[in-house]
């Protein structure tokens, strides 16, 4: 899940906050406030010093269409713990749709740069472990501000720390690999900034800039966005598909428009080197015709 590798409460708060299945939430329940404020203007200060401007950086050098798709990518590596979350949770369709999301946007998707798996009718049903422990009957309990990963509850923020051990790219990514642990930690940093300069352009900034107390709607949009995902799941329907980064599912169209671009100016460039070709043959290049002159209607 995203917010395993999240050291921003902003992240959360956008598109990334866990949801749960059999919790009502009709009231946000904060007996821990004083301990949640504290810690909301500690991650909020490392955001400021640290993780904002780097997003922003990354932002300015790299191109629209390519932060898009490595934001795909981020979610295309989400899709094998959300399988696993399904079986645990005893949905096999659920979960033998995200093994195929994943071997066809790892495949033809080139790692999930393109998300060709919605475009052949293979929808999202991202899972994570807090919901599994909400289909296993364990309570929300009361809202948590986590150190560096945000907005939570006490259920959903055992479940983070169980996405940190058990998620199989996790395990991959210390296993499976010859990476060190420096090394590690910067691909950690990046997925980061990834996520950080998604919750800008999903307008995280702007909403919590505009609020009075910035502490308190972001507490509201967490729940607000836990009842929107209950609603869904318990009719089993899925909402079209938005990108982090903003738009519909239309950006591997945007994706192609670029790569396109990037051909003809390679052409353009080969053009200007060639040299120019013969007249040849006038009939095989007619002049623009001349349109006939109006008829003298006086």
């Amino acid at each position: 899940m995203r917010a395993a590798v999240s050291v921003l409460p902003l992240l959360l708060l956008c598109a990334c906050a866990t949801t749960g299945q059999t919790d009502s939430l009709t009231q946000e329940r904060d007996p821990l406030e004083g301990f949640n404020r504290g810690m909301w203007n500690v991650n909020m200060a490392a955001d400021k010093a640290l993780i904002r401007p780097a997003s922003s950086v990354y932002r300015t050098v790299t191109p629209r269409p390519a932060r898009r798709g490595l934001s795909r990518i981020l979610a295309n590596l989400e899709e094998p713990w959300s399988f696993v979350n399904n079986l645990l949770q005893g949905k096999p369709d659920l979960a033998v749709r995200n093994l195929g999301r994943f071997v066809v946007n790892t495949t033809i998707g080139v790692g999930g740069l393109a998300d060709h798996a919605t475009a052949l009718g293979i929808p999202d049903s991202q899972e994570d472990f807090g919901q599994t422990l909400a289909t296993w009957g364990v309570k929300s309990g009361p809202y948590l501000v986590l150190p560096l990963f945000g907005p939570s509850t006490v259920r959903d923020g055992i479940g983070s720390g169980i996405a940190l051990f058990a998620d199989p790219w996790r395990v991959c990514l210390d296993r499976c690999t010859n990476l060190s642990m420096v090394e590690k930690l910067g691909v950690n940093a990046m997925e980061v900034v990834i996520l950080r300069a998604d919750a800008t352009e999903s307008g995280a900034d702007t909403f919590l800039a505009t609020s009075l107390d910035p502490y308190a709607a972001a507490r509201s949009a967490f729940y607000q966005s836990r009842r929107a995902a209950i609603r869904d799941n318990a009719g089993d329907s899925l909402a079209p598909e938005h990108d982090a980064v903003g738009g519909a599912s239309d950006g591997d169209a945007d994706l192609d428009a670029a790569i396109a671009d990037l051909e003809r100016q390679a052409d353009d460039a080969a053009g200007d080197d060639a040299a120019p070709e013969p007249a040849g043959d006038p009939a095989a290049n007619p002049a623009p015709s001349t349109p006939p002159a109006p008829l003298n209607k006086e």
